[in-house]
């Protein structure tokens, strides 16, 4: 049952609330939470000078500042805790407060307890920001008033005030915003899970489980929607306290969504063609097909086809930049597992020149190579992970004689470089890293940006 945001503001009033991280997301939390009358302290590790002017303007708002090394020692006697997602709930700081009487939060938690429209809930380990996109444009099609965060857009917490009952929002959730979750979603969908964030969770074990928090507290009127050819989302029926419904790329499912020569159905209604969709692949396919579930008893066959249609994608993940030279260049910056560059690299009908390595999230690279060699005519490889990469396709050479072409490089403008000199003129170079971007990014979208700029100068 959703609670009224009333007993919120009559609850946070006059608290001594601590938010955790000072990012692009907690700047509209901070700022409501003063509105609705709590004392606010921030905290995060860099310091004023780092911060600039965003730490004056907080000051300026009355906002306690607990800045620098070792700032988490001073989370301390603070009533309510908002954490921002990526930090663990077992933190010694946490902890320590926790057993000290805090309340500890966030705000997608606070977001999803509150929120007065249907929300529907997409999480994941690939596809959640395309299929959180068809969704949004689904609604918006259909004509409802609707919002979009989670993972992409804004931060939403901040305007709970203006969301009615009669709007309609869509969440992209990752594992790390999912992991402390008590309220789930009214509409979950688990577009997929394999190894991913294994750096940040104890094991695939705690990593599933996070995930499962989608539906965990879900009531018999909700609706879980799972993968059926995932062997691990579909393990989640028994657990389900909705209904479920289940899409699939490989059987005809009659009271679901499915893929049955050449054509998308939602139970025994043909939304589309295939080959009728712009964004191309079966793991696109997928996302639709879960998206049509999701939506289908508020939106027509004819919008959803008008979607498939005329959707063309999101940045970053498989974006075609440009043809040079007969050549083309595609950015899948946001491919950061090995199980997601193989879904891209496999939508090509010919093998294509890889760009992949970056950030280890402890994810064995064994299927990058035993599964995805047939679809790579040469790899580039970069970053911490390059060695670790290079190893196993050596190792599938040494175990059965299949030999891929490997060129190690040092940054971003090598590997375009090497790329351009080894490629034919019909041939496709793609960034799909297969890794995170840490290691020499901030994120996905900078390594994008900084490929699609690259490609862009070349001349």
């Amino acid at each position: 049952m959703k609670k009224n945001f009333n007993e919120f503001k009559d609850y946070i009033r006059g608290k001594k609330v601590a938010v955790v991280g000072i990012g692009v997301s907690n700047i509209p939390l901070i700022n409501f939470l003063i509105d609705l009358n709590a004392e606010v302290t921030a905290f995060d590790k860099k310091t004023e000078t780092q911060l600039g002017d965003i730490s004056n303007n907080l000051k300026l708002k009355g906002v306690n500042l607990e800045l620098g090394e070792n700032y988490l020692e001073r989370l301390i006697g603070f009533e309510v805790i908002f954490k921002t997602p990526g930090m663990r709930i077992d933190s010694p700081a946490l902890v320590r407060e926790k057993a000290n009487g805090a309340y500890i939060t966030s705000e997608m938690e606070e977001f999803v307890k509150y929120c007065p429209a249907k929300i529907y809930g997409v999480t994941g380990s690939d596809g959640k920001t395309t299929t959180t996109s068809i969704i949004y444009n689904l609604l918006k099609g259909q004509e409802y008033t609707t919002w979009v965060g989670g993972n992409i857009g804004t931060p939403l917490f901040s305007n709970m005030e203006q969301i009615k009952e009669e709007h309609r929002v869509v969440l992209e959730l990752s594992s790390f915003q999912l992991m402390t979750m008590d309220v789930s979603t009214d509409i979950a969908i688990v577009t997929n899970l394999s190894p991913n964030h294994l750096d940040m969770h104890k094991g695939m074990e705690e990593y599933i489980d996070s995930k499962k928090n989608i539906f965990k507290y879900q009531e018999n009127n909700n609706l879980l929607i799972l993968n059926r050819e995932n062997d691990i989302t579909y393990s989640f029926v028994s657990e389900a306290k909705g209904h479920v419904s289940l899409f699939s790329s490989k059987r005809i499912i009659d009271d679901g969504a499915y893929y049955d020569n050449g054509s998308l159905y939602v139970g025994k209604n043909k939304v589309c063609n295939k080959s009728d969709i712009i964004i191309q692949g079966m793991h696109n396919v997928e996302n639709y097909l879960s998206a049509f579930l999701a939506t289908k008893e508020e939106v027509s066959i004819e919008n959803m086809k008008k979607v498939a249609t005329t959707f063309t994608g999101v940045d970053h993940r498989n974006q075609l930049l440009r043809e040079f030279k007969g050549i083309k260049f595609y950015n899948d910056s946001i491919g950061s597992s090995p199980t997601r560059t193989i879904a891209t690299i496999s939508t090509y009908e010919k093998p294509v020149i890889l760009i992949a390595g970056g950030y280890d999230k402890n994810i064995p690279f064994e299927p990058l190579a035993y599964e995805g060699y047939s679809k790579i005519k040469e790899l580039i490889l970069m970053g911490a992970t390059k060695n670790k990469i290079k190893a196993v396709f050596d190792k599938l050479e040494q175990e059965k004689g299949i030999k891929t072409k490997i060129h190690m490089v040092d940054s971003m403008e090598e590997a375009v470089k090497k790329a351009v000199e080894i490629s034919n003129e019909g041939d496709s170079i793609v960034l799909s890293p297969a890794c995170a971007s840490f290691d020499m990014f901030k994120n996905f979208e900078v390594r994008g940006n900084k490929f699609k700029d690259i490609v862009n100068d070349l001349k």
